[in-house]
């Protein structure tokens, strides 16, 4: 029987491309660079199957010259902003991601964001790494505390769950505004806001959670970021389309904000050159789900999804 033909448009972990290889007549892009909007047209002659990263776009453009001959998008993430799904499904073509298994790394990167934001590690590690750590006084390197404060989450999907349990370990006051609240069992006695607003108000810490669309984009901007308490933290491993940038530096030069954490950027990558001029902002180039277990476990749920779907079974992951 011949094996459905499979592109890999990045260098995934070994052990997905092992099993990759094993099952399926299987192209991969060794040389690791973002698949083109070309090279993703050309694939929809020569492949029944793509696993993309974020880094490769399925606009409606480029979806509106593909072939006949593509069935499946696998994506290997669970942000799905960077492909139309009007589109694709338009076109019949399946799309599913890979939830539930990076959960728990980005919630680490979230905790690890809030903490050095909130801890001056910038400025610190600068100060030693550089050898101008001379003196000590009580007034040095103060940071703000984050055991006890108000953690306020927006989007209490799988991450944000699973970064509200790790901030529990903080003994945080969790509070959150999602589409709906969740049951009891779920929100663990965090409190539930109706309004994205009544998060802020109560804010120490804000972490956002929600995926990118068009209604979230620049969902905190000049206004909201006025909301937060004076001092207040902000935490972004969501999407960089979520935060206005140059209002987010107008509310740390103006002392609304003390610190943020961020590991996502409208430009990616890359990020953006102005924040480098702060110690304030702790910064990680989009590594949220960058541990060996979770990089296996996307793979594989990305191959799991195919192969449900080439044996005439639903994509436990369909879109």
């Amino acid at each position: 029987m011949t094996k459905p033909r499979l592109w890999i448009t990045r260098r995934l972990s070994d052990a997905t491309l092992e099993r990759a290889a094993r099952d399926y007549d299987v192209v991969i892009n060794h040389g690791d660079l973002p698949g083109t909007a070309d090279e993703i047209i050309a694939a929809s002659a020569e492949y029944d199957a793509i696993i993309p990263c974020h880094s490769e776009h399925f606009s409606a453009d480029v979806v509106a010259q593909f072939s006949d001959r593509l069935k499946i998008v696998a994506n290997h993430s669970v942000g799905v902003d960077h492909c139309d799904l009007p589109a694709l499904k338009a076109r019949g073509i399946a799309v599913t991601n890979t939830p539930d298994v990076l959960s728990d790394a980005t919630a680490e990167i979230a905790m690890l964001l809030m903490l050095g934001a909130a801890r001056l590690a910038v400025s610190g590690d600068r100060i030693v790494r550089s050898g101008a750590w001379d003196s000590w006084s009580p007034a040095f390197m103060v940071g703000k505390q984050v055991t006890g404060a108000r953690l306020g989450i927006i989007g209490m999907g799988r991450v944000g769950r699973a970064f509200a349990a790790k901030a529990r370990g903080f003994e945080m006051e969790i509070h959150y505004f999602n589409r709906t609240p969740l049951s009891q069992e779920q929100a663990h006695g965090a409190i539930y806001h109706d309004s994205i607003e009544s998060v802020l108000a109560v804010s120490d810490f804000l972490s956002l959670h929600c995926p990118a669309t068009p209604e979230t984009t620049n969902l905190m901007n000049a206004d909201r970021f006025a909301m937060l308490p004076e001092g207040a933290v902000v935490v972004n491993t969501a999407r960089g389309a979520l935060v206005d940038e140059d209002a987010l530096l107008d509310a740390l030069k103006s002392g609304r904000l003390a610190a943020a954490g961020l590991d996502c950027f409208k430009a990616e990558p890359g990020g953006n050159p102005a924040f480098a001029a702060h110690d304030t902002i702790f910064m990680l180039p989009h590594i949220g789900s960058a541990t060996r277990q979770t990089r296996d476990a996307m793979g594989f749920r990305a191959l799991d999804n195919l192969d449900a779907f080439f044996s005439g079974k639903t994509p436990g992951d369909l879109l």
